[in-house]
Formats: structure tokens, sequence, C-alpha cells
């Protein structure tokens, strides 16, 4: 009858948990074998802002790889020296030359006419040499050798065009145009090129021609407006080669106005512009995990009413405070890291996607990868975004004795949050933006930011305690319904701070957008057409200026003509410092990036006041001074009596301000940063600017028979429509903001889940209520009712919020920031409010739906 009992099996799990982990680690692993319910929203707000986050940098980071791996093919050259209205000397060919084979480039506006009266259009003329491409590949249809397709035969030179151009005069390969008067075949459409980003963004079609071509043309004079680029080839040459390249070049030819860039820069301009459209989208996506960490908050919140039976049990077998939030603190953090974790996978995985999908058709060269530093980054944000928010709903566990734990069911019990708990609240909060200032290109934008941010919150959570507060003032109803409804809005556990929050947040970001574009479309479509001039005439020879002005007279009887002389220059130094080692503000800083148009005058121009100082007289007139625009003269650190050095047609001339101008730039009349006195620049070769301003306003027929005849009276004038520039532009901002939509649309998605996650957060409070009153007679039509105007009212005040923030925003960033007319256009924004409040009952009343329609026997038995 003696023996031994069989030993027991071993239990048997799907996930073992090792024994040599920490305690606490322990518990925490445990207890997440029973799944992550209620953790929906709390992974999605998480998931979604990394992703974001992670995706706009992993998208930029491998945009400006693809700009460094194909700076050789995007420059044509290893390193390009690029002149404005004039070629190189003799002496500054032989230095390129010295240093490699060098191909040339010139890139001027003209006028392409067809035949007949097939009418005229504005293209990008590009001459090229036999070298072209040095680098890369010109694909086109038909394809064929290049110089076979620009060769000089049957009386054409041959072109290869834009297709564009090809409908725009309604031509095909096979058919001529004349350019300045001489006949050109068109015998292949463009398909790519392979530098087109370094041409940066044109007002016309581009046109193909071979530097013969052009120099037949006679549009090459001294004073037109052309830029000649000379491309130097220098194959397997490293950095260093190509810095003592440049110091060579420099000794050589100390004078000759370069604009130089290396394949390792290709372009300048664009790559600091991903850098500020990257930080941008990244403080929008910033903002998506900030409004996510509000559903956080809430899944925290009812994260601990649900574990309120473990926490009792850990306290009463003698777990300290600190220990319960430890756990469940540990817990959270896991979670978040596989939110984070889904993020960053989604995010990295954007750019190989893009690749994958529009390779073809990507204007940009992109190469994708995984950037470590970047990704981490994004992983910090999530990480320390969950932190900040899920410590305060822990920490009021600390404190809660055991049986005020075991009441809460009936009697919530309130505590506060002890001072380490706040003190780990603020350390997080300050290392957010510690990293978001840290890693901004523009340290005030990204400090504008976080102000923003913060004060939005803080505004919000007063305009939630003002409504409980207001509630619990109002006289009570006497109907149930509206009694109900009332006092949802400031019992404990009201859903009123969750709903504000999220909710409000959203409408505010989308009036801001909807003011932003309708702002920016209103200057650009309407506003600055009815002031501006219709058309703008450039390198008018200066000798035929008179004859022009005349022949514009005749064709437009009462029209408004303004010419100046113009030439192009380049900020050398100011006060003797060379421009290259001023750090300006950013947006003074287009000023000394590249060459500029400028004029000279006698007297003040129109459209400009002066600010300070006085305009020259006569005497004074034939010195060299110049007047500068007071808005950048300030940010640049000028005064009157500065120096400014420029270089124009390879010669450095110094003048001094003489006095400072208010510009208005927004009227696209004539206007220049700098004018100068007649003296600085007399004798000079130079062309001459005009505008033509019809008295009816704009009248298409109009502008393109003065379009057809001036390019075929005066093939060398270069002639642009205003409307026809206006909505390139707009075509690019139109593309800038739908990016700005998309990113905005994560932080709005971002709301959404919040609010689906407070309605969610509050399901045991409101089944309790829901249980009880049905218990006391309550159908649930009164409960909808009651239910409905509790959101409706949340709606109601949030979207009225949201109007009123969004609109100072949109004021704030249109006038302050953009510096355009903000004008209140509220179409929008209240189709986006009316939206909010809408969506808001919709979404109170989904989540409601449900527990109405619940037996209340099984509830009454756990309450």
């Amino acid at each position: 009858m003696h023996g031994t009992l069989p030993r027991a099996a071993p239990e048997r799990r799907a996930f073992p948990v090792p024994a040599r982990l920490p305690l606490t680690l322990r518990l925490a692993l445990r207890e997440l074998r029973g799944g992550l319910k209620g953790f929906s929203v709390f992974l999605a707000c998480i998931a979604l802002g990394v992703a974001a986050i992670a995706g706009v940098a992993s998208i930029s980071r491998s945009l400006s790889d693809g700009l460094g791996r194909e700076g050789r093919r995007i420059l044509g050259g290893d390193l390009s020296y690029n002149l404005i209205n004039r070629e190189a000397t003799g002496p500054e060919r032989a230095a390129l030359a010295a240093e490699g084979p060098v191909s040339v480039v010139a890139s001027l506006r003209a006028m392409a006419v067809a035949p007949g009266d097939g009418g005229a259009a504005l293209v990008e003329l590009k001459a090229v040499d036999g070298r072209y491409p040095a680098a890369g590949e010109l694909v086109t249809d038909p394809p064929a050798p290049l110089p076979d397709l620009l060769a000089l035969r049957d009386g054409a030179d041959g072109a290869v065009a834009d297709p564009a151009l090809l409908t725009r005069l309604d031509l095909k390969v096979g058919d001529r145009i004349t350019l300045a008067g001489r006949p050109v075949a068109i015998r292949a459409a463009l398909v790519s090129e392979p530098d087109k980003i370094a041409n940066g963004v044109g007002f016309g079609p581009r046109l193909i021609v071979s530097e013969a071509a052009l120099r037949g043309t006679g549009l090459v004079q001294p004073g037109s407006l052309n830029r000649w680029s000379y491309r130097l080839q220098m194959p397997g040459a490293s950095d260093a080669d190509l810095v003592a390249a440049l110091e060579r070049v420099a000794r050589a030819a100390p004078e000759a106005g370069w604009e130089v860039r290396s394949r390792s820069n290709a372009d300048p301009r664009f790559s600091k512009s991903i850098e500020r459209f990257t930080q941008f989208l990244t403080l929008v996506g910033l903002t998506a995990l900030i409004v996510g960490g509000v559903g956080v908050a809430n899944a925290v919140h009812a994260f601990v009413e649900r574990k309120r039976g473990s926490i009792a049990t850990l306290k009463s077998v003698g777990m300290p405070g600190t220990g319960v939030v430890g756990l469940y603190l540990t817990q959270v953090m896991l979670i978040a890291g596989l939110g984070t974790a889904i993020g960053l996978v989604v995010g990295a995985a954007l750019p190989f996607g893009l690749d994958a999908l529009f390779r073809d058709d990507l204007p940009l060269p992109l190469d994708p990868t995984l950037p470590p530093a970047e990704l981490a980054l994004a992983a910090a944000y999530g990480l320390l975004t969950a932190l900040a928010f899920a410590i305060t709903p822990l920490g009021r566990a600390h404190d809660i004795p055991v049986s005020g734990l075991f009441r809460d069911a009936v009697d919530p019990a309130r505590s506060g949050v002890r001072w380490r708990y706040r003190i780990i609240l603020v350390a997080a909060l300050a290392a957010l933006v510690g990293l978001a200032l840290a890693t901004a290109f523009d340290r005030r934008v990204a400090l504008i930011f976080i102000a923003a941010a913060g004060l939005a919150f803080g505004l919000l959570r007063l305009v939630a305690l003002g409504l409980m507060a207001g509630a619990a003032r109002l006289p009570r109803p006497k109907r149930a319904a509206p009694r109900m409804a009332l006092a949802n809005l400031h019992r404990p556990g009201a859903l009123t701070s969750a709903i504000v929050l999220s909710l409000g947040l959203g409408v505010t970001l989308l009036v801001t957008l909807s003011l932003i574009d309708a702002n920016v479309r209103r200057t650009l479509t309407s506003t600055l057409p009815a002031r501006a001039p219709n058309l703008f005439f450039l390198d008018i020879p200066a000798a035929d200026a008179d004859a022009f002005h005349g022949f514009l007279g005749t064709a437009a009887p009462g029209g408004k003509i303004e010419r100046v002389p113009m030439m192009r220059g380049r900020i050398v130094s100011l006060d003797g410092r060379p421009a290259a080692s001023i750090r300006p503000p950013d947006d003074a800083a287009w000023v000394l990036d590249g060459d500029r148009g400028i004029t000279y005058a006698e007297d003040l121009p129109e459209g400009s006041g002066l600010v300070e100082g006085r305009w020259w007289n006569a005497e004074e007139a034939k010195g060299r001074l110049v007047s500068f625009d007071a808005e950048l003269g300030r940010a640049l650190g000028l005064k009157i009596g500065s120096s400014v050095t420029v270089n124009v047609l390879g010669r450095n001339v110094t003048a001094t301000i003489a006095n400072f101008r208010k510009v208005e730039w927004r009227s696209l009349g004539i206007n220049f940063v700098m004018v100068f006195s007649p003296g600085t620049f007399r004798g000079a070769p130079h062309s001459d600017l005009a505008t033509l301003t019809l008295p009816g306003g704009t009248d298409a027929r109009v502008e393109n028979a003065i379009l057809r005849d001036v390019a075929r009276a005066y093939p060398s004038v270069t002639s642009v429509r205003v409307k026809d520039a206006l909505e390139a532009v707009n075509d690019l901002v139109g593309k800038l903001v739908l990016a700005i939509r998309g990113a905005s649309g994560i932080a709005v998605a971002a709301s959404l889940f919040v609010l689906a996650g407070a309605v969610a957060a509050g399901h045991r409070a409101r089944l309790y209520d829901a249980v009880v009153l049905k218990v006391l007679g309550a159908t649930r039509g009164r409960l909808l009712s009651a239910y409905s105007l509790e959101y409706g009212a949340l709606g109601l005040a949030t979207a009225l919020f949201g109007l009123i923030a969004g609109s100072l925003a949109g004021w704030v960033i249109v006038s302050k920031v953009m510096r355009l007319e903000f004008v209140l256009d509220l179409s929008g924004a209240l189709v986006a409010a009316g939206l909010a409040v809408a969506f808001a009952i919709v979404i109170g009343l989904a989540g409601t739906w449900r527990i109405l329609g619940q037996k209340p026997a099984p509830y009454l038995r756990q309450f």
C-alpha cells in the first residue's frame, strides 16, 4: 500500500518566463500573457506617431543619400562653375581645362514660335556642347544619339522638346518652330534629363538645342539674361582632389564671380529645402504623437481601473506602492515598446515602398536605406511620450489603501501624485523638448512649435475645467435627458477632459490648415492678378528699347508700360565681410544665395517708399550709391554708409548704402532688392526689363496675340505671361500643401483614435449608469437622447475653441511667417468644425449603443 505518488506533469506554458529575470519584469510578463485587451488605442496612437516621424526621417535620409550618390549625375560633372550674363574668358577657360575635360551648358528663357498662327510659348532653352551629357543619360522618344538629334540638317537645327511644349503649341515630333527667327526641327520628345534638378524650377517647358544653334539665333548678347555652366570632369578624383582643384582655380581667377558647386553638394538650396520640410513634417508627426499621448493616458487610466483587484491583492500581501507602480509601468512600457516597434517597421519601410512602386515616376533620386540614428530618434520620441503620459495615472495608485481600492467600485477614492512621479513626468517632457530642439534645423521654429503645443494643451484643459464648472453651476433642467446630460459633463470620471483635448487639437489643426490653404491660394489666384502686370518682357536690347516701347504702345493702346535697365549681379561682400562667411536669418539668406536682378535709377522706383536716408540728387547720382530693401537690410545688419560689393559681368563693384526702401513685393511690379545710382554702372552693357498692364485687366486673347506679335517682331525678347508664372507657382504650392495635408492627416487620425479611446475608457462607468437607470425604468431612447446632448455639447464647445484657436494660429502663420495678407475665410473651417460636432456625437453614441442593449441582471451581480 505504500508507494510514491506519480510526479505531477509540469505546467505547459505557451510563453514561459525565465526565472532569472528580475521579479518585477517576471510579474509584468506573466500578466501580459492575458493579452493586450484595452490597449488597441494605446498601440495605435504610439505606432501612428512613431511611424510618421520614422517615415519622414527615412524618406529624408534616402533623398539626401540619393542626392549624394547621384551628385555627379545631377551636377553634370564633378565640379560646376556657373556664370550669369557672360561667358568665361580665355584665361578662365584655361584655368578650368588645366584640371580636366570641361563640358559647357547654357540656359536661358526664349520664345518658341509655331508656324502659321500656331502661337508662341515661353521655353526654358538649354544649349549643350558635344560632351553632354558627361554624366548620366538623356532619354528621348524616339531614342537616338543626341548629336544626331541636334545636328543641322535640311536647313534646320535639331531640338529635343518637352512633351508639354508639343501639347501647348499643338505640335508633333518632326514639326518645325522658330527661335529668334531661326528654324528649328523637333526631332524627339524629352523623356528625362539627368541634370534636371540642378536646373531649378522653370516657368516653361524644356527645349534642348546645340550650342551652335544657340549662337546662330543671336540670343546671346551683352547684358542678356543667360547662365553659362562649365562642368569639370574629374573621374576617379577624391574629395580632397576636388578641394585642391577648387583652390587652384580660385587662385587663377580670383574675380571671376563663379557660383561653384561640387558633386558632394550638387544643389545646396535643394538640400536646405529638404531639411526645412523634414523639420516641419517631423513636428507634425510629433504633434500626432503628443495628441496620441492623451490616448495613452486614457488607456492607462482604464488599465489601472481594470487592475483594481490585482492591485488590492498585491498590496494586501505586502507589495509597497512603489512596487505596484513599477510593475504596471513595466507592463505599459513593454506595450509601448511593441507600438514603437510597429511604427519603426512601417516608417522604415516607406522609402523602400516608394522606390518599388514609383521608381520611374519620382522626380528625385531616392536611395532607400535604414537610418539607425533617425530610427533611434523616432523610438525615443515614442517611448518618452508613453512614459510622460502614463506616469501620472499610474502614480495615483501608489497611496490608495487596500480598502479604498476595493471600495472604489461604488465610492471612487481620490488621490494625488507623489513628487517622485511628477519629477519623472517633468524629466520625460524635458527630454522630449530637448530632442526636438537638438535635432531641429531651425530651433526658433521648433521652440515656437513647443510653446504653441504647450499653450494649446493648457487652454484646452482650461476649456474642459470651465465646461465642468459651468455645468455644475447651471440650474438643473426639469426634463430627465437634459438633466442627465448636464450631470455627465461634471460628474466624477466624466469624459469631458479627454474628449475636449483630443477633439480640440484635431479641430484646431484642421481650421489652421484650411485658413493657410485658402489664403495662399487666394493670394496666388485672385488678389495678385488684379493688381499685377499682365506681361513681363525680358532681354530687351538697349538699342531697341525705345522702338519696343512704341511697339507695345501700338499693340496695347491705353496699356501701362514700365521699363527699367536690368543686369544680374551677385553679392560678394558686405562691409568687407565675404558673403560666404555671413550667417543671416533664414528668411534673408536668399539674398546672398546666387545672383540677383539689379538696376539703376535716377528717381525713387514706383512701389517703393523711403524708410531711412534720402534719395540721391543729380550730382550724387554720378557716384556709386545703392538703395537697399529696408527689411532685408536690417536682417543682414546693414546701416546707412555700409558698403555693398557685387560682382557684375565678372567685375567687383562696391557702392555705399545711401538709403533704405520699403518694397511692395506682392504687387508683382518691377522691384529690386538693390537699386544703384546711374553712375555705378555707367557704360556697362545691359538689357531692359518691361511690364505691360492692360487697361481691361486679364484678357487671354489679347495677351496671346501680343506674345505672338512680340515673338515675331522682336525674336530676342523673352515674354512671360504673369498668369502662367502664377499657375506654375500655384501648382508647386499645391503639391506642398498636399504633402502637409497628408502629414497633418496623421495628427487628425491620432485625434480620432484618442476620441474613440476616451469613449472606450469610460465603458465601465457608462455600463454602470445604464444598468442602474434601466432598472429604474429608463428607456433606450431616453438614454440615447441624454448621451446625444452630452456629446453634442462637448463637440460644440470644442468646435468653437478650434475655430478661435485655429484662426489665431492661421493668422500668425500667414501674416507673420509667410508675410501674406490674411483674410478670415471660414468656409472650409466651418465645415471642419461641423464635422467635428457630428463625429463626436457619432463616436459617442457608437460607443454606448452596445451598452444600452445589455441586460441588467448579470451586471448587477458584479457591482
